[in-house]
């Protein structure tokens, strides 16, 4: 494969420009609800296009009065007029169906559906948290950490959390449009830069290129000797699963060792569908881990996450990280507190699987901070011994002596 195979265009696939299938995927069973979906929103689309990743980016909900239409009244202070230069919203058919499966107000519509209180701003709040504009070297690529490198490859997204930490880059017309150019001073950037041993393709959401672009990508990746994994950053998976084909995996499954990280909010999600997706990457030797935001009112309470993450091991997902949310402009109204990152922590770790119970970290301008509750209750030194007191996950306390 070389740069002359990679045809230059948009993320949002166009009749034009959007290669046949390689194989056709069979369908997920459909049910009388989603029927009724479809006939009422959708009446001229098969249950064939319904399934075709294309067809659920090219007929997502951009516009308030098509939100309405599809949506009513499920949901409450819904910005009807963005505001110029705002992160707008995007929303695939499919993910419009599983909200509409839900009860009024549910949680989950407030992570994508923008609201009034986004237009309320605090000062502590910045268009870009992490700092990584002035991390970037080369354009698309973040190189914080010694050893690793995030390469933004695209700015465009299936679906549009409102709390994403890149509403600044991600949705933009300079953004959206994939560049050859700018993903050669990219891999150029890497090739020049032996001590980067893993590589983090995000942006955007990467499953949302093309096949023959993904491969690209990959290729050009594992080509770098010194690269010694690639991890994909997607939410693809939960907000439109029927991306993940067959063909897709036969590809990806090329350039192992590749990992994947998967944003999960709500257990909620986990629609049957979802969780096929997940099983498929799996099925391909993908490891998996969940990536999860606290938000205020949303999932900030110990049973929703018990919930999720049990339920993520069954389809072979690790919880991975419980992130802070981050201070984007709008964002206070999804701020818990670090106390609450402790809270659901503490609730988990003993209390169910240790392989349910994430690293709850704290994403700065200086890198990612691990926090956990404090197990010790004291540290005593005398001469030639040092005391701790510890508490397990019951409060039960154990005196652990070291000789010094």
């Amino acid at each position: 494969m070389n740069s002359q195979n990679l045809q230059q265009s948009h993320n949002e696939p166009e009749s034009s420009d959007v290669p046949p299938a390689a194989e056709k995927e069979i369908p997920l069973p459909t049910n009388n609800r989603l029927n009724n979906f479809i006939n009422e929103n959708y009446s001229e689309a098969s249950i064939e296009e319904w399934n075709d990743w294309k067809w659920q980016i090219k007929n997502s909900i951009t516009k308030t009065d098509r939100l309405n239409a599809v949506l009513g009244n499920k949901k409450n202070d819904t910005i009807i007029n963005m505001p110029e230069n705002h992160l707008p919203f995007r929303i695939t058919p499919y993910f419009a169906y599983l909200l509409s499966t839900l009860e009024d107000n549910h949680p989950l519509y407030r992570t994508i559906i923008p609201t009034i209180n986004e237009l309320n701003h605090i000062k502590e709040e910045t268009e870009d948290p992490l700092n990584e504009i002035n991390m970037s070297p080369v354009p698309n690529i973040v190189h914080r950490y010694p050893d690793r490198a995030l390469f933004l490859v695209t700015g465009f997204c299936s679906a549009y959390c409102r709390y994403c930490t890149r509403s600044h880059m991600v949705s933009k017309r300079t953004s959206i449009t994939v560049s050859n150019s700018e993903w050669e001073s990219g891999f150029k950037y890497i090739e020049n830069n032996p001590n980067i041993r893993d590589v983090i393709v995000s942006g955007g959401d990467p499953l949302t290129l093309r096949d023959d672009q993904i491969e690209y990508i990959l290729y050009r990746l594992r080509n770098i000797k010194h690269v010694e994994m690639i991890r994909i950053g997607t939410k693809v998976p939960v907000v439109m699963p029927m991306r993940i084909t067959s063909n897709l995996m036969n590809i990806i499954k090329k350039y192992h060792p590749l990992y994947m990280s998967i944003h999960f909010t709500h257990p909620d999600e986990l629609s049957v569908e979802t969780q096929k997706a997940c099983n498929m990457l799996a099925d391909a030797g993908i490891p998996l881990g969940s990536q999860s935001v606290l938000l205020k009112g949303i999932n900030d309470d110990v049973e929703t996450f018990k919930e999720l993450y049990r339920n993520l091991l069954k389809i072979r997902v690790k919880p991975y990280y419980l992130y802070s949310c981050d201070k984007i402009p709008g964002s206070y109204h999804f701020q818990a507190t670090i106390d609450k990152g402790f809270e659901i922590i503490d609730g988990l770790r003993g209390h169910t699987s240790g392989y349910a119970c994430p690293q709850f970290v704290v994403d700065t301008s200086k890198g990612k901070i691990s926090l956990l509750p404090n197990f010790i209750k004291s540290i005593i030194e005398t001469d030639g011994h040092k005391t701790y007191l510890f508490r397990n996950y019951n409060n039960q306390e154990y005196e652990h002596i070291e000789v010094i």
